[in-house]
């Protein structure tokens, strides 16, 4: 039961966040400092999105084949690769590790 209250409650703050959106007024959306906010928050909650899942393990760090997953990305990424071909490499060194280390 507990499970679905809070689904239900996640499913109201979902949705009042969006309609808080909708009520923003224009003109606030379109000053430069608002924009900028909104063309970089996407980027740095993904990043530590990132971040806490490639090293982190509930409450301790770790440093694993996801780490070295994501420093192969981050190489390809310098390098200028296509999206496919970093998504390749992060794959490819991650599962390598994995395969070698057990």
């Amino acid at each position: 039961m507990n499970i679905w209250i809070a689904i239900g409650v996640t499913f109201v703050g979902c949705y009042l966040v969006k309609l808080a959106g909708l009520l923003v007024p224009s003109g606030a959306l379109e000053r430069p400092m608002v924009r900028r906010m909104a063309a970089l928050l996407p980027v740095a909650l993904l990043a530590a999105l990132t971040a806490q899942q490639a090293f982190a393990d509930g409450r301790v760090l770790v440093l694993d084949a996801k780490a070295a997953g994501l420093a192969a990305a981050a190489v390809a990424l310098l390098l200028r690769a296509p999206f496919l071909v970093v998504i390749a490499a992060a794959v490819a060194v991650t599962a390598g590790l994995r395969a070698l280390t057990g």
